[in-house]
């Protein structure tokens, strides 16, 4: 009888348990608070931090890889064949999270975000893409300080910088064609500091700017006719697909999905695109990211530094939009409120929801929401060509 009990006990989660997986645990709590009770973007936080829970639980194997077996086969005529079979299939967020390594789900979400986004606001003001690109400024200042760092190598600190565009779907899609490995502490320091967003800029954007500024209220956007919104896309991708081969993907289905949206005649497509699919992609993406934060991988140096260099990069990114903006608005007749700069970094649409409740802090009449939404999805766009830049340098 005491032996059965010990071999209960041996086979349950609490024999397996250990220090890093109980601060994985709680980690993963801290993060659920956050989402439901705070309320911090939970359509990432709750599947990316239940899927850490599910990780770090003993035994559990969420993401055992399958066991595979080689067995020799004779044929009639006398030669050796090896078959490899599945002794032992992996566990279910393994297989899921084939569609983050191959980098099928990235793209898929690009699609989604395309037939949600209105390009209007940045085809009404062209000067918005030089926000979205100045807030760009972060992947390539951490991508140097990682290389300085000498923990990383040039395909690895390529992919930590990608952070700093606050897209989590394009540093998947960056690390897993340059560091495959670094894919999980990647893709959770981007995906949490998307959903950090109202915590993190802020300050940096109230510290660079004066309370005068932010009151600064934005003259009305001209309207943009259906056929500018239905030639943008198509314009947009045949440009950024001959300049930068490597970011055709992410920016052709974004561009696709928006096509969908603005052209009139494909609503289902249009209408499944921008809720049924990119619900369940995101569900997937973000419960296998979180899946990928086991003991083993985050609590080592490296981890630390992609941490720490991660938030350097989006808080560098934000300070730069913003930065730009001010520049923009002394050489400008019409005045420019520095708080879009900050909406430059492509989380989409919480860095324009941001503007719009710092520069309502400052005046409750001032209404910046439209006006960030320029830089915001200009944002996307750039993000998406600095990771075709950086494929290109070191794929």
């Amino acid at each position: 009888m005491l032996q059965a009990l010990m071999d209960f006990y041996t086979s349950t989660g609490f024999y397996g348990i250990n220090i890093g997986s109980i601060l994985m645990m709680i980690v993963a709590c801290i993060f659920l608070y956050l989402a439901i009770v705070k309320g911090f973007e939970p359509l990432l936080l709750v599947p990316i931090s239940f899927g850490m829970l599910l990780t770090n639980l003993p035994f559990a194997g969420m993401m055992a890889e399958p066991l595979m077996e080689v067995k020799e086969h004779i044929t009639a005529s006398g030669a050796v064949q090896y078959v490899v079979h599945t002794a032992e299939p992996g566990g279910l967020l393994y297989y899921l999270f084939q569609g983050d390594h191959l980098g099928i789900f990235p793209p898929l979400i690009f699609m989604g975000v395309g037939a949600m986004t209105d390009f209007g606001p940045l085809i009404a003001n062209p000067k918005s893409l030089l926000l979205g690109a100045a807030a760009q400024f972060g992947i390539f200042v951490t991508f140097l300080g990682a290389i300085g760092s000498g923990l990383f190598t040039a395909q690895e600190a390529a992919s930590i910088g990608i952070i700093g565009g606050a897209d989590g779907p394009t540093a998947i899609f960056l690390s897993s064609k340059l560091a495959p490995h670094l894919m999980g502490p990647i893709a959770v320091a981007a995906y949490s500091y998307m959903a950090l967003v109202p915590i993190i800029q802020p300050p940096i954007m109230t510290a660079l700017t004066s309370e005068k500024e932010r009151k600064i209220k934005m003259s009305q956007l001209r309207m943009v006719t259906k056929k500018e919104k239905v030639i943008f896309p198509i314009v947009v991708t045949i440009i950024v697909s001959l300049i930068v081969p490597p970011a055709a993907t992410l920016i052709g289905m974004l561009m696709l999905g928006n096509l969908f949206r603005e052209c009139g005649v494909v609503g289902r497509l249009e209408d499944t695109a921008k809720n049924a699919l990119i619900n369940i992609i995101t569900i997937f993406l973000g419960v296998t990211v979180g899946a990928t934060a086991t003991a083993e991988a985050f609590l080592k140096v490296e981890t630390l530094a992609i941490l720490a260099l991660g938030v350097v990069a989006f808080g560098i990114g934000t300070g730069s939009g913003v930065l730009l903006a001010k520049l923009m608005n002394k050489m400008s007749k019409t005045p420019i409120n520095p708080l879009l700069g900050s909406a430059g970094v492509s989380a989409v649409p919480m860095a324009a929801r941001v503007s719009q409740v710092v520069g309502q802090k400052a005046d409750p009449s001032n209404f910046l929401l439209m006006h960030a939404m320029g830089p915001n999805v200009a944002g996307v766009i750039g993000s998406a060509v600095s990771a075709g830049v950086l494929l290109s340098l070191f794929g």
